[in-house]
């Protein structure tokens, strides 16, 4: 079902009619669904459930100014909505809730998600985009409260970036810029600091976006008095107001009961946004939440009888109904039969999902237990796997764990064992596993053929004449072959832009590629973060440049919950290729030295993360990850602008391999691990190794996530037998996790005549100062002593004991 959004100026009488009673079906049908996937939860069908019930006419309004090319950035109260665009049907709506893994049956998540998120596809099968212009969007929903708002801000700039930036390609991705991106938050969630930033944010951008606040005056149970000062989102966001003097927000305030209000409100905001780029908040106040928070509880226990009886009263489909009623569109008998006949299809539409659900499920438990009684049959511990057996057919209404789970146990009966039928057993097992888990695990990463791992190495070629210059002077030129060959490409953050960046790698760009492409920031890295995410959603090829690898933390939550796992949670319908630039390492202080790796490892599976030794690498990744469609952060080194490097005459043509190691000294004795700057101190220390007879093998991780893919590492062990890995993250950080890559999954362990080794930081924050890095950091007296140390256990007679 969709919304005909025809305007209500000049339509006839039964034109309007129509409308009406086509908005009033499907918030009736979104409040069946509401009401009947509550019931699934409860009776244990689905494992959650939250609704929109209560903030459908709203939701309906806003789809009426929902024009093509538009973005949606919301959150998981947004089904009616959704409906109303023709993205959700009644069955989509039950999958969505059971978590079928079909993305045929739930479009959303196939599963991934819980219902309530939302997404439309952006790609095509191959990966190419979509015509983002000829369909209505809505990006990929996230839980956490109002993480939808930084995204929401690269949304809504892409269309200002498309409408003042001359050379960009906007086929498939804009008509003028006159696209909004509509943000939906509840009225608990904007306390949140996310919310906050991206207000300011858009008002300092002026960007096309309008937020709507659905408010109940509750967050679950706590009311609004203990969420926001004046009990008012909007009351305390005056401030931010648009005056004749001064640019900023335009602010609007409508009961979420009164149909006509919300039509005219959210019509006033579209015009505004989409004709002057200036943001809108509407206010939608006196909305209800008949059913509570969610399924986990109930608001009886937190609201008073007068609160629920004016819910009741207030609900906004009731007070629809009344109006219709009221101006004479349609009688009480008349809409009694469309409610029944909703109803009707809402039940409808749940069996049928939920039998599609277990269609497969029950196909693959006959199967099974064909094969239990097959392997039952000449097995002496029959008793148990027909037990199993049993339990299995005592499952009426079985899920894909217990297929999984009841073969495997049965398999260990069988241990010993050799016959057909256990064969046939492990085959089924292995067949399922094959089929079933990509349904949970695929699209971590890019699975296609242009994926960012194909593409090629480019050396760089010198000229031998050429004097050496500043790392930083490599990256410039590089940047400007960059941005000259890919229009569609910018880059922004603090000091990004005026003065070309804090160490001078952007000096210059801005004034040759303008203000909008090489762009200061405010102080704000999640917006900052979230403005690269939606403007790679919307076809550009943003650069995002956080100061320091310190400050990476104020946008991990962003890029954690959202870019990170995009197009997983997707099953590959959307991407952003956004580059996140930053540096750090071995920069002296608590605040601004930080090598938080093993943090960011863990948490931003999904991104490529690349640390290069030197600019000539670095800019080799740029060009690189710009060829490719996938995010990734490069961690240049924060010492290594000023340090003299060749420059390259192949500049904007390099090309740095993601996921392959290099080999920066060949060596026989042990195979040192590292990566970034601390990897210049380990070659300088292998040279005063080699003065006491030790030839270590150096070899650069360069990029972490993924980590030597070509498993050349373990090459290397083979020769040595020996492994150390260095690294300035603290304990059980990175180096952790290098050594499982290498030991474990590498299968190095084979190979080694000694304990694989690390060497990390101090279990603290590096102190300030030349000291502080000296006794919080490895140096180089710390590398030479854990070396030699390998060596004196290996062979104390040729290497006596140091200390």
């Amino acid at each position: 079902m969709k919304v005909n959004l025809q305007d209500n100026n000049d339509i006839s009488f039964e034109d309007f009619k129509e409308q009406i009673l086509n908005d009033y079906e499907i918030a009736v049908l979104s409040r069946e669904c509401s009401l009947l996937g509550r019931r699934e939860v409860l009776t244990g069908k689905a494992k959650f459930g939250i609704f929109g019930d209560g903030k459908e006419l709203p939701q309906l309004a806003m789809a009426r100014s929902f024009k093509n090319g538009d973005f949606r950035s919301g959150y998981y109260r947004d089904q009616t909505f959704m409906m109303a665009l023709g993205h959700l049907n009644a069955k989509q709506f039950f999958h969505g809730l059971y978590a079928t893994t079909d993305i045929k049956k739930e479009p959303m998540s196939a599963g991934r998600q819980m219902g309530g998120h939302f997404v439309t596809p952006s790609l095509n099968e191959d990966g190419t985009w979509k015509d983002l212009t000829a369909q209505t969007n809505s990006s990929a929903d996230i839980s956490p409260t109002a993480g939808q708002m930084p995204r929401l801000l690269g949304l809504a700039q892409a269309s200002k970036i498309y409408r003042n930036v001359e050379g960009i390609d906007t086929t498939n991705f804009s008509k003028n810029g006159n696209e909004v991106a509509w943000g939906t938050i509840g009225n608990a969630s904007t306390s949140e600091g996310h919310f906050f930033e991206t207000i300011n944010a858009a008002g300092v951008l002026q960007v096309p976006m309008v937020i709507s606040v659905w408010d109940d005056n509750y967050g679950i149970s706590v009311h609004a008095r203990h969420q926001t000062t004046k009990e008012d989102i909007s009351e305390i966001l005056k401030g931010f107001q648009r005056t004749e003097d001064a640019k900023g927000y335009e602010i609007l305030i409508v009961n979420g009961w009164d149909y006509t209000a919300l039509i005219h409100a959210y019509e006033n905001a579209a015009d505004i946004a989409r004709e002057e780029h200036v943001p809108v908040l509407i206010h939608v106040k006196e909305l209800t939440q008949p059913q509570g928070h969610s399924t986990s509880g109930s608001h009886e226990r937190y609201k008073s009888e007068e609160r629920l009886e004016w819910e009741r009263e207030n609900d906004c489909n009731k007070r629809f109904r009344e109006w219709i009623l009221e101006i004479g569109i349609a009688t009480d008998d008349e809409l009694k039969v469309l409610e029944k006949d909703i109803r009707k299809n809402v039940r409808t539409a749940k069996k049928e999902a939920w039998n599609e659900f277990l269609d497969s499920h029950r196909a693959a438990k006959e199967e099974l237990l064909a094969l239990l009684d097959k392997v039952s049959g000449s097995s002496p511990n029959k008793v148990f796997i027909t037990r199993i057996k049993n339990d299995l057919i005592a499952i009426d209404e079985p899920i894909k764990k217990d297929i999984a789970s009841k073969a495997r146990r049965a398999l260990r009966y069988l241990i010993g064992e050799d016959t057909n039928a256990k064969n046939e057993l492990i085959a089924f097992i292995d067949r399922y596993y094959k089929e079933v888990q990509p349904k949970f695990s695929s699209h971590l990463y890019s699975e296609l053929p242009n994926n960012a791992l194909s593409i090629k190495e480019v050396k760089a070629v010198y000229d031998p004449e050429a004097e050496k210059v500043d790392g930083r002077i490599i990256l410039k030129e590089n940047f400007d072959k960059l941005f000259t060959n890919n229009p569609e490409a910018l880059i922004f953050g603090e000091d990004t832009g005026a003065i070309g960046d804090v160490n001078q790698g952007l000096e210059g760009l801005q004034k040759k590629f303008g203000e909008l492409r090489i762009a200061d920031t405010g102080i704000r890295e999640a917006t900052i973060v979230g403005q690269g995410i939606g403007l790679a959603m919307r076809g550009l090829r943003p650069i995002a440049e956080i100061q320091y690898l310190d400050y990476l933390l104020y946008g991990l939550q962003t890029l954690s919950d959202d870019l990170a796992t995009l197009l997983y949670r997707t099953v590959g319908k959307q991407k952003a290729p956004l580059i996140i630039r930053t540096r750090g390492h071995r920069l002296e202080g608590i605040w601004h030295s930080g090598s938080q790796m093993g943090g960011i490892i863990n948490l931003l599976r999904g991104m490529y993360i690349l640390v290069p030794r030197n600019m000539v690498k670095a800019a080799g990744f740029y060009n690189t990850l710009m060829k490719s469609d996938e995010p990734a952060i490069v961690i240049e080194s924060l010492n290594g602008y000023r340090l003299k490097e060749e420059l390259p005459t192949n500049l904007g043509e390099i090309c740095t391999p993601i996921g392959i190691v290099e080999t920066v000294k060949e060596g026989s004795d042990l195979t040192v691990v590292s990566y970034g700057s601390t990897l210049r101190i380990v070659l300088q220390v292998a040279q005063e190794l080699n003065e006491v007879g030790i030839d270590i093998e150096v070899i650069d991780a360069q990029t972490l996530l993924p980590f030597d893919v070509n498993k050349d590492v373990v090459e290397s062990v083979k020769k040595t037998n020996r492994l150390l890995v260095v690294d300035e993250d603290m304990p059980g950080g990175c180096s952790a996790y290098l050594i499982q890559e290498i030991v474990e999954n590498q299968d190095g362990y084979k190979y080694l005549d000694s304990a694989p080794q690390t060497l990390t930081a101090k279990a603290h924050r590096p102190a300030y100062a030349t000291d502080g890095d000296y006794f919080s950091k490895p140096n180089a007296e710390d590398i030479f002593e854990k070396i030699y140390g390998i060596m004196h256990e290996a062979n104390p007679g040729k290497f006596s004991k140091l200390r």
